[in-house]
């Protein structure tokens, strides 16, 4: 098992490089299947998310070469199996659900396990099937194994309950080989689908309207391979922007879309963070007297969850009262809990955490319970003088490429043990 070392209490300097995005690159290595032709997705980031779902597609008999020199994700899909899913890769990470609509649309068959990733709510899969049927597919749900045929996906007419990211983007990969045309309304808009949507294009693909409510998919025959950058990932700039203002620090984010992170900048400019955007380079000044602020978490382009922990620990530390709203999952404050044995003083109301500023948190040893929950603790240690340890580090390497070099690139002490390990 490993974990984090952090001695905090230092500033920070220099300036740090953004990742291509994780929510990015799953669904579009996913998209490489659509095609039996290689695919090179460019500046791939070192994740383990990236590992576990090109080790899926390596169970389809896929043909995933990663070279880690140069960032470079070569799949060549020509020779793939349909219905020879690992159950255990399944399990182990969500986002490998999403093999499922372009399976379907290639082979008209597959067989799926229900999705494992992080214990952040219930996150269910109705709405992937309940599109998948409308276009023709037939379910068979037993023992947490999907068994689902069509012999020709149709076009028809989708209207999700909720925008669904994954959802939305499983039925974009369905619905881009199937006969006629594919409507999606009340669809996700998040910067992640316009992306598999621009690769899926390039391939040969007729997508329009992603990034608004209603995609419009026409179906084609056949896709080719492409070579494709992802975009830079929103959530790790915004947790790099928090990393400036909770430490106190002045730096430069290199790989930020100003556009793609709105409702996060917005909110640092009301608490009075001093940021100075150019192009894709931020400069972020955190050597500010900050405000509190209240924050709803909101499909895009509202404030995204994937950013409330981090907010979370940076509110800890900010004079007053806040308050966070949690409308995505229900199960996302388990980090607080952590957050309490590093001093920090929030209480949750249901859905609601109401934040009483303190002046500085307590070094001590936590847990990451999530992904992004990981990031949260990492803030608050690297804030505060003394020696803490993080424990379950696995949950930050699904999400964050080589975070602890990157920080110690900008000046912080941490260092990945295991618990044998000494320093």
């Amino acid at each position: 098992m490993q974990k984090f070392r952090i001695k905090g209490g230092l500033p920070l300097k220099g300036e740090v490089k953004v990742s291509s995005a994780k929510n990015s690159i799953l669904p579009i290595i996913a998209a490489t299947i659509l095609c039996d032709d290689e695919c090179i997705i460019e500046n791939f980031p070192m994740l383990e998310d990236v590992s576990v779902i090109c080790d899926v597609l390596k169970s389809l008999n896929v043909n995933v070469q990663m070279d880690n020199d140069n960032n470079i994700l070569k799949i060549d899909g020509r020779n793939m199996d349909s219905l020879n899913l690992s159950e255990d890769l399944i399990r182990k990470m969500r986002a490998s659900f999403l093999v499922l609509g372009p399976l379907l649309s290639r082979f008209g068959k597959a067989r799926i396990y229900m999705p494992g990733g992080c214990n952040i709510g219930l996150r269910p899969i109705d709405l992937h099937l309940k599109g998948l049927e409308a276009l023709g597919a037939d379910i068979s749900i037993k023992d947490g194994c999907v068994d689902i045929s069509a012999r020709k996906l149709k076009g028809t007419n989708i209207y999700l309950d909720f925008p669904s990211v994954g959802a939305t983007e499983n039925l974009i990969m369905a619905g881009a080989l199937a006969d006629g045309v594919t409507i999606i309304e009340n669809a996700a808009k998040e910067p992640e689908i316009v992306d598999l949507a621009i690769f899926i294009n390039g391939m040969g693909g007729d997508i329009e309207g992603a990034g608004s409510s209603k995609i419009v998919i026409n179906g084609v025959k056949k896709l080719k391979g492409i070579r494709h950058m992802p975009i830079y990932d929103r959530i790790e700039a915004g947790t790099y922007m928090a990393l400036a203002a909770i430490t106190k620090s002045k730096f430069k984010i290199k790989g930020v879309n100003e556009d793609h992170l709105r409702a996060v900048i917005s909110k640092f400019y009301e608490m009075g963070l001093d940021i100075t955007i150019n192009g894709t380079d931020v400069l972020v000044n955190g050597n500010v007297d900050l405000k509190p602020i209240n924050i709803k978490t909101l499909p895009h382009p509202g404030f995204p969850t994937d950013m409330q922990p981090q907010l979370m620990s940076l509110l800890s530390l900010v004079s007053g009262t806040s308050t966070i709203v949690e409308t995505i999952f229900e199960n996302r404050f388990m980090h607080v809990m952590e957050l309490r044995r590093m001093g920090a003083n929030i209480s949750i109301h249901d859905r609601v955490a109401v934040i009483e500023g303190i002046e500085k948190f307590i070094p001590s040893r936590v847990k990451a319970t999530d992904l992004r929950a990981g990031a949260a603790l990492i803030l608050a240690a690297l804030s505060c003088e003394g020696e803490s340890e993080i424990t379950d580090i696995y949950h930050i390497d699904r999400g964050y490429s080589q975070i602890e070099n990157k920080l110690r690139n900008l000046g912080a002490e941490i260092f990945r043990l295991t618990d044998k390990t000494s320093i």
